[in-house]
């Protein structure tokens, strides 16, 4: 175990040192196109906006964010491909399962949302292209080290009735993620305090997926609308948002950290990405789903 994160540790100080030497040159790549207009500011101009990225950087380049602190999303296991007909622009990011794009711990700055009254608000666009189960869309999740905090999924085999606390079968619905306690619900092997949603989730459509945590609830999103299904969605849950510290969870899109290597990979293209410090209300999510641009 000691083995393992120090060598967690150096990488993460070594994808640092990339992030910092990309971002430049991602800045001057971007800096050549036209600038964010539209759409995107119908995003950045939302209260409580922790980062937003629009993925039109070319593929070998960091995504950087807009709208708060600039967060650079480091591609991991190779150049993730920058493919035509975004969501925001141009262009979307098109992840292999496999690849993922992460923020080490050190940088996630205000993507680090914990504590018992944190509130957070992930909102993605995306095209979903597999069908393997447990599809880890973006959060801060490390099941490994028992860090999880907060995470959008997508296609869980199970969902979890809250009036029973045990897990029924389901399939392609979407899931919001949270825990207070990090590692595993007590009594249970895994993490089970999630909601998840009534509509199944087709592949090659694009759609607008949004979970948000308001310190009572977990609920999920599906094109703005409250996926809704009882005792599923919303999904009870007051225990706050963990605190993983310095060392904590990663922020990650596409994969998570769990039994000891990476996995739970996406695959898919991803067209927009944003987190909010707070819970959004469903006609504020509804007009975010409307910027889709008639994909």
């Amino acid at each position: 175990m000691f083995k393992m994160l120090n060598a967690n540790i150096l990488r993460s100080a070594l994808l640092a040192a990339t992030i910092l030497a990309g971002c430049f040159t991602s800045a001057v790549a971007r800096s050549e196109e036209p600038a964010a207009k539209g759409p995107a500011t119908e995003v950045t101009k939302l209260d409580g906006l922790v980062a937003f990225w629009d993925f039109q950087e070319p593929a070998g380049q960091p995504r950087i964010s807009q709208g708060g602190e600039p967060l650079a999303l480091q591609e991991m296991e190779g150049p993730i491909a920058r493919v035509d007909g975004g969501v925001f622009g141009p262009h979307a990011a098109r992840i292999r399962s496999g690849q993922w794009f992460m923020i080490p711990r050190p940088q996630i700055g205000g993507l680090d949302i914990h504590g018992p009254e944190a509130q957070v608000t992930v909102v993605a666009w995306i095209r979903r292209e597999g069908k393997q189960h447990w599809q880890a869309i973006a959060g801060a999740w490390d099941e490994t080290r028992r860090k999880r905090q907060y995470c959008l999924f997508l296609n869980a085999p199970r969902g979890t009735k809250a009036d029973e606390m045990k897990r029924y079968p389901m399939q392609n619905r979407i899931h919001g993620h949270v825990s207070g306690v990090g590692g595993p619900t007590p009594g249970e092997r895994y993490c089970i305090t999630y909601s998840s949603g009534a509509t199944e989730i087709p592949l090659q459509q694009w759609h607008c997926l949004a979970m948000t945590y308001d310190g009572k609830q977990s609920c999920v999103y599906v094109d703005g609308r409250l996926d809704a299904r009882s005792q599923y969605n919303p999904f009870p849950y007051t225990e706050g948002l963990f605190d993983g510290g310095a060392d904590g969870a990663a922020f990650t899109v596409g994969a998570v950290h769990r039994s000891e290597e990476w996995g739970n990979f996406f695959a898919g293209q991803i067209g927009g990405l944003a987190v909010f410090r707070r819970a959004l209300s469903e006609s504020e999510l509804q007009a975010l789903s409307e910027l889709n641009r008639g994909n």
